[in-house]
């Protein structure tokens, strides 16, 4: 055996296992996978499958712990908000198992780097956030012949498959091109529901781990929606397109190509940096297009309350003798609101760049982030 004593004591529940035993226990330590993000879905992943003995686990990650965090990372605490995660990480995944190879990659997942890493691991785990990376992923994994687990999560909803098996689909099969830039909101606008990404997480890890030891049915050629609101799992089939741009015979993708994050839109001509906003305060016009909870939360000085779904009403309100200025969260939804005024004649209003996140950062951190 290539178990130590410490191994044969730690995974005893897996030995009780006919699918697993000392045998697949063995197969798990030979095993490697790359995890894609440490966030809401990248810590369970990377907790349960050091847990589980998975012999070397790639951990990419650049980003820094913020208290917003929190509410749904569950690899950090209190004392962590402003550390390196994947620091964080490699101290508390050594807890959990210390006879797992932590291999750090502090760089973002890109077109330089994403099939170099992915060629040196076994299955690939999605546990990214925006489109740009996940498209990535996916064409690495196709490209490269490596599976891939993908999960995400928004609101309420998470879903879950397989891609990228010798015979199974890959993302675009289901989804052939990103969605246009500022379609589709980011969990820091959407929002998230806490619990959710541990659900989703955990399955990823359990399509892992069944990978890895060859055993059960794979969610390769299956697509998985779970509704946290009412509990409920529905589940499409997903067979290999023939038109698909990276995996079918027809393909017209052959090496990778960044993407831009369609969670944002291009930066528009008519934008304010908070800087400037910050002089100029008393003089403008300002006006917030946020929902009223997010108003609830935190709010500029001076600003007036005009939720995005509520502006073609209300366009009346807004000056047109002095400079607008539109802030949201980020600076996206703001963005649209800009389009929208200029459309309709108001060719003083203006964007704030970042938005009141960038305000809180940049000018008065008294404002509260969320």
């Amino acid at each position: 055996m290539n178990l130590s004593q410490a191994e044969l004591r730690r995974y005893q529940r897996h030995f009780n296992l006919p699918q697993v035993g000392v045998e697949g226990q063995e197969k798990l330590k030979q095993s490697s996978v790359l995890l894609v993000g440490l966030g809401g879905l990248g810590t369970p992943l990377a907790l349960y499958l050091a847990a589980a003995g998975v012999g070397r686990l790639g951990l990419v990650e650049f980003d820094q712990v913020e208290e917003s965090n929190l509410q749904r990372q569950v690899l950090y605490g209190v004392s962590d908000v402003g550390r390196p995660k994947l620091d964080v990480a490699l101290e508390r995944l050594r807890e959990v198992n210390p006879e797992v190879e932590l291999v750090p990659h502090a760089v973002r997942f890109g077109v330089d780097n994403a099939a170099e890493l992915v060629a040196a691991y076994d299955v690939v785990a999605d546990g990214s956030d925006n489109f740009g990376t996940r498209y990535l992923v996916n064409d690495a994994c196709v490209l490269g012949g490596t599976p891939n687990v993908f999960g995400s999560i928004l609101r309420f909803e998470g879903q879950l498959s397989v891609f990228a098996t010798a015979d199974g689909p890959c993302y675009r099969c289901l989804f052939p091109e990103p969605p246009p830039p500022g379609l589709v909101p980011n969990c820091a606008d959407g929002g998230v529901l806490g619990i959710l990404p541990g659900i989703i997480g955990s399955l990823q890890a359990n399509e892992v781990v069944k990978l890895l030891l060859g055993i059960g049915t794979s969610m390769a050629g299956r697509f998985l929606t779970f509704d946290a609101l009412t509990l409920r799992f529905r589940e499409l089939r997903l067979a290999r397109s023939a038109e698909c741009p990276v995996c079918s015979e027809s393909a017209s993708i052959h090496r990778l190509e960044e993407y831009e994050s369609v969670c944002e839109v291009p930066a528009p001509e008519f934008e304010t940096t908070v800087v400037e906003l910050s002089s100029e305060l008393e003089a403008v016009q300002l006006i917030d297009v946020r929902e009223p909870h997010e108003w609830q939360i935190a709010r500029l000085p001076g600003a007036q309350l005009i939720p995005l779904r509520e502006l073609p009403g209300r366009v009346d309100e807004l000056a047109r003798d002095r400079k607008v200025v539109v802030y949201c969260h980020h600076g996206i939804r703001s963005r649209h609101a800009v389009e929208y005024l200029r459309n309709e004649g108001l060719s003083n209003s203006s964007s704030l760049r970042g938005g009141i996140d960038a305000w809180s950062r940049e000018v008065d951190a008294d404002v509260p982030r969320y």
